[in-house]
């Protein structure tokens, strides 16, 4: 029912307290959820600051390590060893549950691989390359576990403004509204019982006057 179609009758007051019980239930939730999801950002986000700063890190050292593996084995042994890996790193995705709000849940895939997986051999290639593939195999991974991070933040920033809103919602206009118009309601109420008490006050004076 519509707030200005609620008449001013007991059953209309019931309805504004159902109501009010009710929007001030949600807001207490959502109030919970929002901290919640704040005090999550700040982990993830502090977090994702030190994964960046991994990230950079490996990034420099797989380059440094490409650079030895091509001074070593020179361009072409570097390229013939990459091309003769076949499976191509990936990930599967997937979601987690935090506070209702579904963050992204990144599983590597074929990135981590044994000798043979390289498939270049152990005897036809030095050691500098499996230097070189595990740098970049760190690399790849750190990648995957910065780029859920990064998922993930820009899920919960979305869900945080979202759960504002409604929280801003219920706590300055339903809530007051609601809280306006039960006093409307009571002070209307109590009017017309006073009303009404005069009212038999009258008749009980004119059924005395009769008697006499």
């Amino acid at each position: 029912m519509p707030v200005d179609e609620i008449k001013p009758t007991r059953s209309g007051l019931l309805i504004v307290r159902r109501r009010m019980a009710l929007a001030e239930r949600i807001h207490r939730l959502l109030s919970m959820k929002l901290d919640g999801m704040m005090l999550e950002l700040i982990r993830l986000t502090d977090q994702a600051a030190r994964e960046r700063k991994e990230l950079e890190e490996k990034y420099a050292h797989a380059r440094e390590m490409a650079a030895v593996a091509t001074m070593m084995e020179g361009a072409t042994g570097v390229l013939l060893a990459a091309l003769s890996v076949e499976a191509v790193p990936t990930y599967t995705t997937g979601h987690k549950n935090v506070f209702g709000v579904h963050l992204p849940d990144l599983e590597p895939v074929m990135v981590k691989k044994t000798l043979i997986q390289r498939g270049y051999g152990i005897l036809g290639t030095s050691s500098v390359i499996d230097d070189a593939a595990d740098a970049y195999e760190d690399l790849i991974s750190a990648i995957i576990a910065s780029a859920e991070l990064e998922g993930g933040i820009t899920r919960l920033l979305d869900d945080i403004e979202r759960t504002r809103r409604r929280v801003n919602a219920l706590e300055f206009k339903v809530i007051p509204e609601l809280t306006d118009l039960r006093r409307l309601i009571e002070y209307q109420r109590d009017e017309m019982e006073r009303q009404e008490a005069v009212r038999l006050r009258r008749i009980k004076k004119i059924k005395a006057k009769r008697r006499w």
